[in-house]
């Protein structure tokens, strides 16, 4: 107990990649052009949709959303992580890496409720477009949007804590580059069994539920699509949930590896990469992909930028 309470007051060790030195100065400056990638491309995608009225749509009202969380959830994490990278001192308070435990659970979370709520948007849109606007109405947009806020930061309210109670030992090194809870967890001198029932009971609800919803939403929308006799309609449909898709793929594929398996076949080396693309790649590509695969945030993209021509000549 003696050493629980020690670290407790001096905080954690996050080893990261201390353990490779040359790698650390080109990690650094590889996250930090991701970093402001992340904030420009979403911060873009926010202000098109306040500004443009053509994108005051249930789509864009998600997207923004999303945007918003993907500069959350990389905020959270990415200005520790590059503190960290640049020197020597690689440590992080015990209330630092509470915080950031608690945020990166609850923004996973939220953008993996956030993703079938979009893909249910999409199905609306593909196959009930005829009664979409009355479906999918303002007011219903807001409760799913806060149901899924409302989820991922319940979910974490339960982990968090759990995860931070654990019994250390006076342990205090991270094998990892920021508080995450598989990391956490390794490091505990007691059985964890029952926290990583826990943890696999509300991943389901969290992870695979919704994945399940959106693998069911697409099963409707292909068969909607196979029935459209039209090449052209055909394209446009698919081009509707393309960008939705790739979006889905990137998340869910590093969630489930790093979240789903046992903890005695969890890989620190692997953990940590799947870890670094999912903090800092899918937030900075999800505003590219939906740029170049949508055309009305080309459009308004073009619209902004040629106002701004104009007031400048």
């Amino acid at each position: 107990m003696e050493n629980d309470n020690t670290s407790a007051f001096e905080g954690f060790i996050l080893v990261g990649f201390s353990d490779r030195p040359h790698l650390e100065l080109i990690l650094f400056v590889v996250i930090l052009t991701f970093y402001l990638l992340t904030l420009l491309g979403n911060m873009t995608i926010i202000l098109l949709s306040v500004v443009d009225s053509r994108l005051h749509t249930p789509m864009y009202f998600f997207l923004a959303n999303l945007s918003f969380l993907d500069m959350c959830f990389t905020t959270g994490s990415i200005p520790q992580m590059l503190y960290n990278l640049w020197g020597a001192d690689k440590t992080i308070s015990y209330l630092g890496c509470a915080i950031q435990l608690y945020f990166v659970l609850a923004l996973g979370g939220v953008e993996c409720v956030l993703l079938a709520v979009m893909a249910y948007d999409r199905y609306a849109a593909v196959c009930r477009p005829l009664h979409y606007t009355v479906i999918m109405h303002p007011r219903l947009c807001g409760q799913l949007a806060s149901m899924a806020w409302l989820s991922g930061f319940g979910n974490s309210l339960i982990m968090a804590p759990q995860t931070l109670m654990l019994p250390r030992c006076g342990h205090r090194r991270v094998d990892h580059f920021l508080c995450e809870m598989p990391a956490l967890i390794g490091m505990a001198c007691v059985d964890t069994m029952t926290l990583e029932a826990l943890a696999f009971a509300l991943a389901i609800f969290i992870i695979l539920a919704p994945l399940i919803l959106i693998l069911v939403s697409y099963g409707y929308i292909a068969r909607a699509v196979l029935r459209i006799k039209s090449a052209a309609g055909r394209k446009k449909a698919f081009n509707t949930c393309s960008s939705h898709l790739i979006v889905v793929s990137l998340f869910y594929g590093t969630i489930i590896y790093m979240y789903l398996q046992p903890a005695n076949t969890y890989s620190q080396d692997q953990g940590k990469f799947l870890t670094l693309f999912y903090t800092i790649v899918t937030p900075s590509v999800n505003p590219l992909i939906y740029t170049l695969r949508n055309k009305d945030v080309k459009e308004a993209m073009k619209k902004v930028l040629g106002k701004e021509e104009a007031e400048i000549e």
